[in-house]
């Protein structure tokens, strides 16, 4: 019978290692989960540019092209 693989890593907040059959994880307690979900909530977290799809990303280039071209 296979064994169940466990992943360490580090909690985001406290560093402590946590397995991934914690109940918790990633986080080491409901304590650094609450912690985290205060952050987003009060904007700690930010993206730090539009987020684009590919195709998005394909159809500007193909833009620019035409620019050069005319």
């Amino acid at each position: 019978m296979p064994r169940k693989r466990t992943v360490k890593i580090r909690c985001p907040i406290c560093k402590k290692a946590v397995k991934s059959t914690d109940s918790d994880f990633p986080f080491c307690s409901d304590r650094c989960r609450t912690i985290d979900l205060g952050k987003w909530s009060s904007g700690s977290y930010v993206i730090s540019s539009p987020v684009k799809d590919a195709e998005e990303l394909i159809q500007e280039g193909d833009n620019d092209d035409q620019d050069r071209d005319s």
